[in-house]
């Protein structure tokens, strides 16, 4: 009917607006952040933009739950200022006849988030966790880059090799600082090799020079060698390290209902009820008053996720350190903000007042 695609039409144009805006203002946030952690060493510049798609794909249940609740609220408050609720009030309908349609425009959303909360969300923290680790688990020698000053893993050396290198097992012109307590050693050389011994890499120079000066003591110790090794660091290893528990799949959390899979299980779950949440809430807090402001309902409605996530977040925790259980959380948050948003959209349609409700059960 004309009243439910005349709603579902605005709020598509609304929510799609919304989405872009958000996408773009998180992909600009992660790709400063991703920069930064590129800059200090935590994260391949060549994998920055890998990393940051992965992440945003993360954070797009968040992302689509608050568009469709902005779109809720913005699209209602506007129907409100332009006296279109006020038509559709006088034809007989209801404000809980709005909850209709609005849920049958959202329900494909809330699957979305449902799915991407569940299964994409460790997919994508997986894939980021791989990344990172492949990039720290390299060997020092696979840190340097011909021509440029690098440093190592751990912080204490820093290397340079000539840009004219026959290949990446050998290098010409190399250059070794090294700080280990009071002792600070540099080490040049005119060629070098690398070499797996075992378990570790060995990085043999030659025809060179070292140079150890100690911290707090005068006098500088020289010497000259045709060969020497050191070690850099240690042969590929074969099995992944264990990935934290964001990493797990749903499966698996379900496998171990330990505490802190319960809380990430929580959270997971409470994405895609917090959907629906917001959906009964924005109809619950959409008005428009004259006299106030007119994003006062915007104002009303951004405070409330900001809120509502915090305590998702704060529940996370405490069921994560055995505090409350994950029932009892998900009932009190999620089904107490159903029921509050329900109760609150009772009392506006049917237009409840302390002193109408007085007057009607006063004897007549």
């Amino acid at each position: 009917m004309l009243f439910d695609s005349s709603i579902r039409k605005e709020l598509a144009r609304s929510f799609g607006a919304t989405l872009v805006v958000l996408v773009t203002v998180v992909m600009t946030m992660m790709l400063i952040r991703t920069l930064g952690q590129a800059s200090r060493g935590s994260v391949n510049p060549s994998d920055v933009m890998l990393v940051m798609g992965f992440t945003v794909l993360g954070q797009l249940p968040i992302i689509l739950s608050l568009s469709l609740f902005v779109a809720v609220v913005s699209t209602l408050s506007r129907m409100y200022r332009d006296s279109e609720m006020v038509i559709w009030f006088a034809s007989g309908r209801g404000l809980a006849s709005l909850l209709r349609p609005l849920l049958r425009f959202a329900w494909p959303v809330m699957a979305v988030i449902a799915v991407l909360s569940l299964a994409v969300w460790p997919w994508s923290n997986t894939q980021i966790q791989e990344l990172k680790t492949r990039y720290e688990r390299r060997s020092d020698i696979d840190r340097i880059a011909p021509g440029e000053f690098q440093e190592s893993a751990n912080g204490t050396r820093v290397f340079f090799i000539d840009k004219d290198t026959p290949d990446e097992q050998a290098g010409n012109n190399i250059f070794i600082a090294t700080s280990t307590g009071d002792k600070e050693t540099v080490t040049s050389a005119r060629s070098a090799r690398m070499e797996i011994r075992g378990e570790d890499r060995i990085a043999v120079l030659s025809n060179g020079q070292r140079l150890e000066t100690t911290r707090n003591q005068p006098g500088l110790k020289i010497s000259e060698f045709e060969e020497y090794s050191t070690r850099i660091g240690s042969a590929p290893p074969g099995a992944a390290e264990e990935f934290s528990v964001k990493t797990r799949s749903t499966p698996a959390l379900l496998a171990q209902p330990v505490p802190v899979h319960m809380a990430e299980l929580g959270w997971r779950v409470g994405l895609a009820l917090a959907a629906l949440n917001f959906v009964v809430l924005g109809l619950a807090l959409a008005s428009a008053n004259p006299r106030a402001a007119r994003s006062t309902s915007m104002v009303l409605a951004l405070f409330a996720f900001i809120v509502y996530y915090n305590l998702m977040t704060l529940g996370q925790s405490w069921v994560g350190s055995g505090r409350m259980g994950l029932v009892p959380f998900m009932a009190l948050l999620h089904g107490g903000t159903l029921g509050a948003g329900m109760l609150l959209l009772a009392i506006r349609h049917n237009q409840w007042t302390p002193r109408r409700l007085w007057a009607q059960r006063s004897p007549a």
